[in-house]
């Protein structure tokens, strides 16, 4: 496995975020599902999005790339049929769970036996969530151990829907792509509290840009979607992400100022939420022209409830652990079902970098000090480790070898020029 050295060095300086990897993976589905060409820009080729792209492409899809006029960036020329005509009977989703439990429903649209696999961590993950709802919809399956490989056969059928909430939103985003297009109105009864409900949000508003309506009852967590709908092509230009630009807002507040461009102020992705976690902690983040700055500030630790904003935990842990005070990281147990025990991943790694953190089951809690020390960490092959790690690295009082950094490529491929761009020393 490959290593990369990270040499202390405050990191500064101006950075274009990458588009939203959520709202991507939805337009792409979107666009597929309509009926005539639409356009996807400023799109980053990440293996999630890839994983994405070519399960519409197995399953009717036809995509040009583009260059878009950003290095790194693409033009997504998609052409659909308004429905799924299998071309490829087995999709591999590579490590993307996104697109496995977005894929599963909408190959229901056909009849046609689909297998569903995919590589390393995210055959161990469990898609049980879905099996009930197959079971009472006239869908057959066939599961290793409720794991991938999943083989799917027979066509989805209108009516009620009943699933949890607390394990992954992804799995009701990926019925509600679907539903629009049977022939018969349907509802999903959410059957537990509803965490991450921010996804859900994007998935209404990228369906609704594409035509789609939609009604979601939140007080009684019910969802109705009218059948016979039709997705209708449009122009779609992603907004940045506001999970990647956590990182460098923390760098901001370690050692900045960092000056980041292309967020939406007003975005409705959940992970927006950075902005009032970080103000709670005393970092005043400042928006001008666009462009919001974080500027490096003593930072106060917090407790903060993660149920609605899971991917932010690795950099949240960083900030705490050279926060002033005591913070505890809680309801967070479904970390320990991403591309790894993420918990358990911070933790170690963190603790090897010199912080005082502990795990429970579904919490962290982390006692600031002064200054990491350094040392060697693992990728645990996820992506946000190794983000997490690089960001620790700079204020540390020795190097950082980080073995496996290529885990980056899963969601933000171009984040090691972007360090560098920011003054990193890697080498």
């Amino acid at each position: 496995m490959k290593c990369l050295t990270i040499k202390p060095s405050k990191l500064t300086g101006r950075v274009l975020v990458p588009p939203s990897k959520s709202m991507v993976h939805r337009a792409v589905i979107c666009a597929f599902l309509s009926e005539g060409t639409s356009e996807i820009s400023n799109v980053e080729l990440s293996n999630d999005i890839i994983a994405t792209c070519s399960a519409v492409e197995a399953l009717g899809a036809e995509i040009d790339i583009l260059d878009n006029g950003i290095p790194g960036r693409k033009k997504l020329i998609i052409s659909g049929n308004g429905m799924v005509k299998v071309k490829k009977s087995r999709i591999n989703c590579m490590e993307s769970g996104t697109t496995a439990r977005f894929i599963m429903p909408i190959s229901r649209l056909s009849s046609e036996q689909i297998i569903i696999d995919g590589e390393n961590k995210l055959v161990e993950r469990p898609f049980d969530v879905f099996f009930d709802i197959f079971k009472s919809h006239g869908i057959s399956f066939e599961a290793n151990n409720n794991k991938l490989p999943i083989t799917l056969k027979g066509k989805l059928n209108p009516g009620t829907f009943e699933i949890r909430g607390d394990v992954s939103s992804q799995f009701i985003s990926g019925l509600l792509l679907a539903l629009p297009l049977l022939p018969g109105d349907s509802e999903i009864k959410i059957t537990t509290s509803l965490e991450s409900a921010g996804y859900i949000d994007m998935t209404l508003q990228m369906q609704k840009l594409f035509g789609i309506n939609i009604q979601f009852n939140r007080e009684e967590n019910k969802l109705f979607i009218p059948g016979w709908q039709k997705y209708t092509p449009c122009r779609y230009e992603a907004e940045g992400d506001w999970s990647q630009a956590a990182f460098w807002l923390a760098a901001g507040a370690l050692t900045g100022p960092v000056e980041i461009l292309g967020l939406n102020p007003e975005s409705i992705q959940g992970d927006r939420v950075i902005e009032s976690i970080m103000q709670r902690m005393g970092i005043n983040l400042i928006w001008k022209d666009g462009v919001v700055t974080a500027e490096r500030k003593k930072l106060k630790s917090i407790d903060i409830d993660v149920s609605q904003c899971p991917d932010l935990v690795p950099i949240l842990a960083v900030l705490f652990s050279v926060g002033e005070g005591k913070a505890k990281i809680f309801n967070a147990a479904r970390l320990r079902l991403k591309e790894c025990d993420r918990l358990n991943a911070v933790t170690v790694e963190l603790k090897a970098l010199g912080a005082d953190i502990s795990e429970g089951d579904d919490f962290l809690n982390i006692n600031g000090v002064n200054k990491l020390k350094g040392g060697r960490v693992y990728d645990w092959n996820d992506h946000r480790i190794v983000m997490a790690a690089a960001v620790a690295a700079s204020v540390c009082e020795k190097n950082v070898i980080i073995e496996g950094y290529e885990a980056v490529n899963k969601s933000y491929p171009t984040f090691w020029d972007h360090y560098k761009d920011l003054g990193g020393e890697v080498f």
